[in-house]
């Protein structure tokens, strides 16, 4: 078996794996990545937010994304029944990016890759990583490749960023319970030939079908859209089995987008993901640490998945580059504790979302416009920035908004 020597391996090519590699490689270190599929390959975390594009730009790829013309995205909005709840990142409280992109993730995640590649950086697809073991201070992984060809790797240090792979939360037993239990999501993509002029056809939307579920449209600059639900489990099961004439069914359970993609074929299979929510017991541990969707992953209503990503993979690929030069890291502080902070902010509104009220909120006839501004530099994803009073006292925030507005209806 073929053995080598790396400073830092890198599970997984997605955004994070992508953007730790992309600042490595910024800062000289040409760090091995491990992908187990061949790009460009299919997944879902399409809508970005504006907290992604720093991170993008400190890892070396905001100028070749700039080129690539994605449908840009100003905000999002929000439909139940009548009411329309809409949000400008233009208008959010504190400094940071204004707008971001709507991205067909196949294409963009190849984009990021293509120019590692360009920059130099070992990037090996289709190679599944089979085992891992740690001694004497070194990790030894095994990989085989397509052609079944087995190799052996020792590293100082794993940044795990394999997403839905998972591989050192599986291989180290580190699965925990989820933060959100019992939902998930179905998904499509069409050719939407006729598209509306405007806002119609250009702007993310989330339609309520009931307080625990949603339908999500995202139309890309290539003339596709992605159509998407999320719910609770007992939500799907109503629905045919045919996962394709189930899908048509539940898009007639919209009000405000029923009957407008009628005349469309899907350009694949729905694809269902049961139980979206994950959770590990820690972060990190001794040479390694895990990123983006291999950590945890909350849901998509708030479109924060690739923005975890971005942020925990440029993280973890500073402090891994301070370990290997010998400097001491406080893994604890300066990464499990910054990201959680993060992490517990969504997950507040993510729950208030499904408990109705961030809902209520969100739908109130008459919002203040300072308060609006605070929500939506979280919704923007600056859930690091404690001036703002929603992320500093997330919880107490949105609990006590919502008693004022629920004593302001039955006054």
């Amino acid at each position: 078996m073929k053995k080598e020597n790396r400073d830092i391996v890198i599970i997984g090519a997605g955004p994070s794996g992508s953007i730790a590699a992309g600042y490595l490689q910024l800062n000289n270190i040409s760090a091995l990545i491990l992908e187990k599929q061949k790009f460009p390959r299919f997944t879902i975390g399409e809508s970005l937010i504006p907290k992604c594009m720093d991170n993008f730009e400190e890892a070396g790829f905001l100028d070749i994304l700039q080129k690539q013309d994605y449908q840009k995205k100003f905000g999002a909005r929000f439909i139940k029944n009548k009411e329309v709840a809409e949000f400008d990142f233009s208008k959010k409280f504190g400094d940071g990016w204004d707008w971001t992109w709507q991205v067909p993730r196949a294409d963009f995640d190849k984009v990021l890759t293509d120019d590692l590649t360009q920059r130099g950086v070992d990037i090996r697809f289709e190679t599944e990583v089979t085992s891992v073991e740690h001694t004497d201070e070194l990790w030894t992984i095994i990989t085989k490749d397509k052609d079944g060809v087995e190799k052996e790797i020792s590293t100082n240090f794993i940044i795990d960023s394999s997403g839905s792979g998972r591989v050192l939360a599986r291989h180290l037993d580190l699965e925990a319970p989820p933060k959100i239990y019992d939902h998930s999501s179905i998904f499509t993509h069409i050719e939407e030939n006729s598209r509306p002029k405007g806002i119609e056809g250009n702007q993310i939307t989330f339609e309520i079908i009931n307080t625990e579920t949603w339908f999500w449209y995202i139309p890309f600059s290539n003339g596709d859209s992605s159509l998407g639900f999320v719910g609770p489990n007992s939500w799907f099961e109503q629905f045919d089995e045919n996962i394709e004439l189930g899908f048509k069914e539940m898009l007639r359970q919209t009000e405000y987008y029923k009957n407008r993609f009628d005349n469309y074929s899907f350009k694949f299979k729905p694809v269902k993901i049961n139980n979206i929510s994950k959770n590990v017991k820690y972060l990190h541990g001794e040479g390694f640490v895990l990123t983006g969707n291999s950590a945890e992953f909350l849901d998509p209503v708030f479109s924060s998945g690739v923005a975890f990503a971005s942020e925990s993979g440029l993280l973890a690929a500073k402090l891994a580059l301070r370990e290997i030069n010998g400097e001491e890291v406080h893994w604890d502080s300066e990464y499990s504790e910054y990201i959680k902070k993060g992490v517990n902010v969504f997950s507040t509104y993510v729950k208030e979302w499904y408990s109705g009220k961030l809902q209520d909120i969100f739908f109130h006839p008459d919002p203040s416009p300072q308060v609006k501004e605070q929500i939506c530099a979280v919704l923007a994803g600056y859930v690091w920035d404690k001036k703002n009073p929603f992320v500093r006292n997330h919880e107490k925030a949105v609990h006590s908004l919502h008693r004022v507005l629920q004593k302001e209806q039955t006054a």
